[in-house]
């Protein structure tokens, strides 16, 4: 058997064949599904105007094994490097580059394409990114490795080349979490167990837990909103969908309620494919509250929050279920609220249920 694969900087060009990997190696099939939007979300480094002074700086590697002829010529051709099965040679690491994601590209991942490149087969895939809070922190986005290839080193390798590429843009830490709004995850799954494992080989330590909550739409969930929305037009409230015109007051509205961490999420929601945003509107115009779904994954729900002088009137809860509304037109039976807070929120408003659970890793490097 063929002893030797290659790491290779992720080009654009790449990006349909790792899809296809991701489809194959993301071993939850809820993951499996979204593989073309969650990798293309990773991917992106537009859209931080108005919330982040810094561009977006990411990383992504591939790791190849030759499909036909020898593993020299592959390497070759691809200017890889050869990397033992044990991941010694994992070489120097590449800065990344922003990347902005080709509409073609973007086609072609979503189609999916056959998982091979210049005649070699992408057997595992790494992305990073540097947080847009902390520029001192890294962040592993997602690694995914052929189910025939694991245990071969190829995850230690591409680990080894993410963490040379995050230091390179400044790095001194690096975790195993989301960095929202350009996330797929909160953290590791903890039904992913061999990646549980993998972190812990490789050094990181265990950080915090993190959780999401799942909403059933089957039957009448999440229930009737003409009924809620007609009392708060008595009190003056309107509730209506964001539009594009309303994302500088809503930036404004959660930087002074919630601090930055939404900002992003909510400038996302906003005319993104399938994806959007409620909100609630005083008298004057002011916001009160919002809701929006679908800026890291399709079937994802959150960030909401409500004005404090405003809690109490319902205001939450009727966003919330007009969000579930139009992720279920969209044709989804399910939906996770991400990255819980409250969970007797949800559980009392829309009869959620904790299900994933994730744990989040760091590593000083």
């Amino acid at each position: 058997m063929d002893s030797e694969f290659w790491i290779s900087e992720l080009t654009d060009d790449d990006v349909p064949a790792v899809v296809t990997l991701c489809r194959a190696a993301l071993d939850l099939p809820e993951d499996a599904a979204e593989a073309a939007e969650i990798v293309l979300r990773l991917r992106e480094t537009t859209g931080t105007d108005g919330w982040s002074a810094k561009p977006r700086r990411v990383a992504g590697f591939i790791a190849l094994r030759s499909a036909g002829g020898s593993s020299a010529a592959a390497g070759a051709a691809l200017s890889g490097e050869p990397v033992s099965m044990s991941g010694e040679s994992a070489g120097a690491a590449l800065a990344g580059q922003p990347v902005s994601m080709s509409g073609e590209s973007a086609g072609a991942a979503l189609a999916g394409e056959p998982v091979s490149v210049s005649g070699a087969r992408v057997i595992g895939v790494v992305l990073g990114s540097v947080s847009h809070r902390d520029r001192s922190i890294g962040h592993v986005d997602l690694i995914a490795v052929d189910p025939q290839e694991r245990r071969r080193g190829v995850a230690r390798a591409l680990v080894a080349r993410i963490e040379g590429a995050l230091a390179g843009l400044g790095a001194g830490d690096v975790v195993v979490a989301g960095n929202a709004p350009y996330y797929a995850w909160p953290g590791i799954d903890v039904r992913y167990t061999p990646a549980i494992c993998a972190a812990m080989a490789f050094g990181f330590e265990q950080d915090q837990p993190a959780w999401n909550m799942t909403v059933d739409l089957a039957g009448d969930a999440p229930g009737a909103t003409a009924g809620d929305e007609a009392r708060l037009a008595e009190e003056g409230i309107t509730v209506r969908r964001a539009t594009a015109e309303d994302v500088p007051a809503l930036v404004r509205f959660t930087l002074t309620n919630f601090g930055e961490g939404w900002a992003g999420e909510i400038t996302h929601s906003v005319g993104r494919d399938q994806a959007g945003c409620h909100l609630a509107l005083a008298k004057d115009g002011a916001i009160l509250g919002f809701a929006a779904y679908g800026s890291s994954r399709p079937t994802w729900f959150g960030p909401m929050g409500t004005a404090p002088a405003a809690r109490g009137l319902g205001i939450g809860a009727l966003l919330l279920r007009r969000c579930l509304a139009d992720q279920r037109a969209a044709g989804h039976s399910q939906v996770q609220i991400g990255w819980v807070g409250p969970l007797p929120f949800y559980a009392n408003a829309v009869g959620a249920r904790v299900e994933r659970v994730f744990l989040l890793y760091r590593k000083q490097l």
